[in-house]
């Protein structure tokens, strides 16, 4: 009687889950799993934006072209570009920063609302004001020159190609790096005291301590930044957008999303440019997928 009375509340638990639950799944597949669909579909036209002729099934044809394009693959380059300089410095210092802020024990709540503050702000308004840094009159150039020694020399932020890949990898950086560092902070919060307090008991120094005890036990918590990061800067868009706008000049930073951007709002293509966002998506999911699968079977070996 107890074990039918248990089994009936369990009952009850799951459906009122399922009431509560239902409407975010419902959002979730509105605004997610429908246009991942509705994209892979239309990626199979030749649809015009400005034609009123009915979509033309063209099959892989769109999928084809990419493959063959010059400018696509530039624009995957650049996004490769900019993705390993910038996860990587993301990556690091973000792990860095979330051990000094949790090796000190004065002002920790305001150098993790410092950092986290660029956070806030839109990739826009980021955009806009770093634009106003790399101008030839900008804090940039005055700070190169205080550092170097020189005075009035134009490193040329936003015009020579390498340092406008650096201008776009720096606006990312500053804005994100608080961003993953109050994670690790919190990951390394999360860790029991008493496992540092008996490495240090067992003669372990700060270095050991953070190799051998935080390190491996921050390991989902970098995977989780580490997959976080991956994606934000695969998708990347807003910087790029608002310095071309500005004046710099695209084939350097024509990553995929502002390939795919250009191709379908100004070459009103968006057969080819669903393409894109479809391979895009795939590439984004096998990165996932690997790094998750990574840590899982690292989590097996060590069990």
């Amino acid at each position: 009687m107890h074990r039918k009375r248990g089994f009936s509340m369990e009952k009850k638990k799951a459906r009122w889950g399922w009431v509560f639950v239902t409407p975010s799944l419902i959002l979730f597949a509105a605004f997610s799993f429908y246009p991942i669909i509705n994209a892979f579909y239309e990626s199979f036209f030749n649809r015009n934006l400005l034609s009123l002729r009915p979509p033309r099934f063209v099959g892989w044809d769109n999928y084809i072209y990419l493959f063959g394009s010059k400018d696509f693959w530039l624009s995957v380059q650049n996004t490769l570009i900019f993705t390993l300089g910038t996860f990587l410095p993301l990556l690091v210092f973000s792990l860095v920063l979330a051990v000094f802020i949790m090796s000190i024990k004065r002002f920790r709540r305001f150098f993790q609302m410092a950092f986290y503050s660029p956070a806030v702000l839109s990739s826009v308004v980021a955009a806009l004001i770093w634009l106003l840094i790399f101008d030839p009159r900008g804090l940039a150039n005055q700070g190169l020159n205080a550092l170097m020694g020189t005075a009035g020399v134009n490193y040329n932020w936003l015009s020579t190609t390498g340092m406008l890949r650096l201008s776009t990898i720096v606006v990312y950086f500053w804005k994100y790096i608080g961003y993953f560092t109050v994670i690790f902070v919190s990951g390394i919060g999360s860790i029991p005291d008493t496992l540092r307090e008996a490495a240090l008991i067992d003669g372990a120094n700060r270095w050991t301590l953070f190799w051998y005890v935080t390190l491996p036990l921050l390991k989902p918590t970098t995977m989780l930044v580490s997959i976080m990061a991956m994606i934000q800067c695969l998708k990347t868009f807003s910087t790029q957008y608002m310095f071309t706008n500005a004046g710099a000049p695209t084939r350097p930073i024509n990553v995929i999303t502002l390939n795919i951007y250009n191709t379908a709002i100004k070459d009103y293509r968006i057969g080819r440019a669903t393409a894109m966002s479809i391979l895009l998506f795939i590439v984004m999911f096998a990165f996932t997928w690997l790094q998750l699968k990574v840590s899982r079977t690292e989590e097996v070996s060590h069990m």
